[in-house]
């Protein structure tokens, strides 16, 4: 007996305890337990498919398999070249129709290169596979798919208004930003609702809807070389260690505690003479212990919830950097990264939404996580006060990012289910439903 047919085995011995659902949403949920064995003959090809973000061959061949299913439901798709941002590109599905605009979310690459040697779909169990993107977010996609095959099944389809975008390079995005990230900006563009399918937490019974942003920072010191013999006196200062050093602690003292606010220095190099490779994030530095040390380089990153959490923390470092020792001078410069996607009441909204249709399906309530264990994520760069944003919907698992990611599969079937009737109520009813309490974990 193969682990696929255990594994529906498995899925149909514990029918859900489903709610109030009508004829049609009862129809998808049949739908996706039918099409289970061929959603996940789907995930294994996939997977096995290397697409490293650096792999641009294997990210387009991925997108090539991904673009074949939604020409199949009707979607015109399109590949949108990378070579402007040095990446392979992205995936745009669109069905254009009446009702509510909604933007669904996914990407293509993985963070593991064809130098990695995780490369292959391995079934632990009749209800666990272990892969590359098997849940980062390869998974993902796949719960997307179904849910909008089911749709299709039952006619519904035909009639909705969805666009969707699979970044091929979410895992090392391309720069400029402005240009990697301009197709997602302009699919978001009329969409009222956007739905993100990375894995969040790895747990069903949350999902995000804020997101921390990432700023990358370097720091340069300068101090006055002398006989090591001379420091702290008026003419020589204290030279760039120990300036750095000083920014750095103030650095602590003044964030470190701030509530979804970290800053982390990842690399320090200091002496005489520095080399630093910030592509490589790798340095050589150069000095002796009776030299006043001239230079000093720190690189790190800063995470925040809010652009007004970010501009803060950016003028509290700006300012311990302007507050110099004696004969040094030093130099801050910020790389913005992935913006922040605040929690916002269109969110809590539409978590709302889903965590009614999750316990209408049988797989119970849904609340939110805490953002601080939520990475960055596409969704942010389309984050709008009055849009309706929720991300973490995607196969659950553990191990993401390691050679140990593992999907279980159980909820795949179960999370395309909730999808599915959240999609084609907010077809059918929009947002009139809400507000709704949203529910506390």
């Amino acid at each position: 007996m193969t682990p696929k047919l255990l594994l529906l085995l498995a899925l149909a011995g514990a029918p859900p305890q489903v709610g109030n659902l009508t004829a049609e949403e009862r129809a998808l949920m049949a739908f996706v337990d039918a099409d289970n064995d061929r959603a996940l003959a789907l995930l294994e090809r996939v997977v096995n498919i290397n697409s490293g973000t650096m792999n641009l061959p294997g990210v387009r061949e991925v997108g090539a398999a991904f673009r074949a299913e939604f020409d199949a439901l009707g979607f015109k798709t399109e590949w949108v070249d990378g070579a402007p941002f040095e990446r392979a590109g992205h995936l745009v599905a669109d069905h254009p129709g009446p009702g509510p605009r909604l933007l669904l979310i996914g990407h293509l690459d993985t963070v593991f290169e064809p130098d990695s040697p995780f490369q292959k779909f391995e079934c632990k169990s009749a209800t666990s596979a272990r892969g590359p993107g098997t849940t980062d977010m390869k998974g993902g996609d796949v719960v997307m798919l179904q849910a909008l095959r089911a749709l299709h099944s039952v006619g519904t389809l035909k009639f909705m208004n969805i666009v969707v975008v699979m970044t091929g390079d979410e895992e090392a995005a391309g720069r400029p930003l402005s240009a990697s990230r301009a197709a997602l900006v302009k699919a978001a563009q009329g969409a009222g609702v956007a739905i993100g399918f990375e894995d969040g937490d790895g747990d069903p019974s949350t999902a995000v809807i804020g997101r921390r942003g990432t700023t990358n920072w370097e720091l340069r010191v300068k101090g006055k070389p002398a006989h090591s013999s001379q420091i702290f006196n008026a003419e020589n200062g204290y030279g760039a260690v120990f300036e750095a050093a000083r920014i750095l602690n103030s650095f602590r003292e003044t964030l470190a505690g701030q509530l979804h606010l970290t800053f982390n220095p990842g690399v320090v190099v200091g002496g005489t003479s520095v080399d630093y490779d910030g592509p490589a994030s790798r340095g050589v530095g150069f000095g002796k212990s009776n030299v006043i040390a001239e230079h000093t380089v720190v690189t790190g990153d800063l995470r925040a919830l809010s652009p007004e959490q970010f501009a803060e923390a950016k003028k509290s470092m700006r300012d311990i950097v302007a507050a110099s020792l004696p004969r040094t001078s030093a130099t801050l410069t910020f790389d913005d990264g992935y913006p922040a996607l605040a929690p916002t009441p269109a969110n809590e909204r539409l978590l709302a939404l889903y965590s009614r249709a999750s316990a209408d399906v049988g797989a119970g309530p849904v609340a939110a996580v805490d953002p601080d264990r939520a990475g960055a994520a596409d969704v942010s760069f389309i984050a709008d006060p009055t849009r309706m944003i929720l991300d973490g919907v995607g196969l659950m698992g553990t191990g993401g990012h390691t050679v140990h990611e593992t999907a279980d599969l159980r909820t795949l079937p179960s999370m395309a289910k909730r999808i599915a009737v959240l999609l084609g109520r907010l077809h059918r009813d929009g947002t009139k439903q809400l507000p709704l309490p949203v529910p506390t974990k």
